[in-house]
């Protein structure tokens, strides 16, 4: 299964960008009420990061479930981390713990 090319592509995405949002829809137009809350909540924060549309790739959608063993989208990963879904960035951001684990990574933050 790691020669998984799904897999492939997303450990390129997670590798090559500092901050990636696997979510419904795009930062633009998010398509589920928790994509929207975490692109809210990283604009908030000032972050810089890519977000990937798992609507326009059913092999996607279901690949970054079984490459996190996350069962729900939207998944973040920072520094090529699994950080987790929408709940636990609600809760990260609201403790601060987001900004500073953001700080820790090295990754610029307008705020």
């Amino acid at each position: 299964m790691n020669d998984n090319p799904v897999f492939h592509r997303i450990r390129e995405d997670i590798s090559e960008n500092a901050v990636v949002l696997f979510m419904k829809g795009s930062p633009v137009f998010p398509q589920c009420g928790f994509s929207a809350t975490v692109v809210e909540i990283l604009s908030r924060v000032g972050v810089k990061f890519k977000g990937i549309d798992v609507l326009s790739d059913p092999d996607l959608r279901e690949g970054v479930k079984l490459f996190s063993d996350w069962p729900t989208i939207p998944q973040l990963y920072i520094g090529g981390e699994f950080i987790g879904g929408c709940d636990i960035i609600r809760e990260m951001y609201e403790s601060g713990e987001l900004a500073g684990y953001l700080q820790e990574k090295g990754i610029e933050t307008a705020n």
